[in-house]
């Protein structure tokens, strides 16, 4: 949108890289926010002004938002690390980056959560972004609040199982998930920025059965499907105990990635990557590697 610039928060993050690039192109002034300049040194032609700060640092921010007309925070740890937890980051980190929209007449700000969050709010990274998504509302500044399925990205596990030759599923492999692409959902995100959408339910544009994923991954490998299925009790059981013996920093993403593909992730459909050429991409990036 020609004259209209937007900040983009998690820029470094597989998600923010997207959104940066898709601003861009849909005509947007796009500051980016990042802790480390390097980062992003290969977006510099996408990004008009490199704001360096950290978000759990609100100090660090001053000013941040000045001259922002939209804010898209795709902030969030998958792994809690530095010595951050998901408080730190997911909530106080995106709180402080709201308090200085609000300071400066941020026009809306947009933040991607999670899909089916609702379902799984005991989980400590979700209950951090949702108590962020209650702040959000909250406050009374225009907002929405985006909740994908899962990243093609995600999906790269069943690549990696079935590489090392057995892809393990839960349940009888029967659930379903429609994975979008970064692409796609960065471009459903930029797009939003001139609506009137508050809350956006989304996946990408094929639904498929965890079977026919790890089917697809041992066909991108051209290798004989192997999977093995680990029944739900056993899975409901283990992640209290898990709990109790594990490190925070080692739970964390294990039991949101068990109870998140414990159950169907099926949303409206966008998009039109296809996750056979993404598959079909990293193996080939994987065999350059070796």
């Amino acid at each position: 949108m020609a004259g209209k610039s937007v900040l983009i928060a998690g820029a470094t993050g597989y998600l923010g890289q997207h959104l940066i690039r898709e601003a861009k192109r849909q005509g947007y002034r796009v500051r980016a926010l990042a802790r480390n300049s390097d980062k992003l040194a290969h977006l510099d032609k996408f990004i008009d002004d490199l704001f360096v700060g950290e978000v759990t640092n609100p100090y660090s921010l001053n000013g941040i938002c000045d001259k922002i007309d939209y804010v898209i925070s795709a902030l969030g740890i998958t792994r809690q690390k530095d010595g951050f937890t998901y408080m730190d980051v997911d909530y106080q980190g995106n709180k402080n980056l709201l308090h200085y929209a609000l300071s400066a007449g941020v026009s809306r700000f947009e933040y991607v959560s999670v899909y089916n969050a609702h379902l799984m709010s005991k989980l400590k990274i979700i209950e951090a972004k949702e108590k962020f998504v209650r702040e959000l509302i909250a406050s009374g500044l225009d907002y929405i609040i985006v909740r994908p399925t899962g990243f093609f990205s995600d999906m790269l596990e069943f690549l990696r199982m079935a590489n090392k030759g057995t892809v393990y599923l839960f349940g009888d492999g029967r659930f379903g998930i429609n994975p979008i692409h970064g692409q796609d959902l960065a471009e459903r995100c930029v797009a939003a920025l001139g609506g009137t959408e508050q809350e956006i339910l989304v996946g990408g544009p094929k639904t498929f059965t965890h079977n026919q994923i790890a089917e697809l991954a041992f066909e991108t490998l051209n290798r004989k499907p192997k999977i093995s299925y680990i029944p739900l009790w056993l899975v409901r059981a283990y992640l209290p105990v898990m709990r109790l013996f594990t490190s925070v920093k080692t739970y964390g993403p294990i039991e949101f990635m068990m109870t998140a593909l414990s159950m169907d992730g099926v949303a409206p459909p966008y998009g039109k990557e296809k996750l056979k050429v993404f598959f079909e991409d990293n193996a080939l990036a994987s065999d350059s590697r070796q």
